[in-house]
């Protein structure tokens, strides 16, 4: 049997953080994911997938996304049911997240936070550190640029050596 889910989108909302009685961290979210096609006006309509993660992975997706932010989760679909206060049967399908991949920059998460109002970042565990100057979302090149004094002089490798264009023919391309 196979039962697997991909999904990209954007969060609806800040992931909602919980922990059981036991202490396990358990997060839920919606991802409002764009179909493919149009409708008849024209516009493009979203699903809304319920998603739960759960652990160290439920507190770091919570930490590093918020409202708005895209990402790419990955796990299986489940079903489960409950009672209600009216003794009705309620059933639930959603996501139940084995992994995810944050797929925008840190400059654009932070853009997005003091739009949505959350501030420049957050302060996980109440004080400021300060991990060094490298940025640890920048590419490998940038951090080693900064780290050896280089202040990212010359830090693309694709730029030519006086900063104009790269001649290219478009018979040299590949595609």
């Amino acid at each position: 049997m196979i039962n697997r889910v991909v999904l990209i989108g954007r969060l609806t909302r800040d992931v909602e953080l919980r922990y059981t009685q036991s202490g396990v961290a358990v997060g839920s979210f919606t991802l409002a994911v764009n179909r493919n096609f149009t409708n008849a006006n024209g516009d493009r309509e979203a699903d809304f997938i319920n998603a739960v993660i759960w652990r160290k992975a439920a507190e770091n997706f919570a930490n590093f996304t918020g409202k708005g932010a895209q990402v790419a989760i990955e796990g299986r679909l489940q079903t489960r049911n409950y009672e209600n206060n009216a003794g009705q049967r309620v059933y639930v399908t959603e996501v139940s997240v084995d992994n995810f991949s944050l797929l925008e920059s840190k400059a654009d998460s932070d853009r997005r936070r003091a739009q949505n109002g959350s501030g420049q970042g957050q302060d996980f565990g109440g004080n400021s550190q300060n991990f060094g100057s490298a940025d640890p979302f920048a590419n490998a090149n940038q951090n080693n640029n900064q780290q050896n004094g280089n202040n990212g002089q010359n830090a693309n490798p694709f730029a030519a050596n006086n900063n104009s264009e790269i001649d290219i023919s478009d018979d040299d391309l590949p595609f």
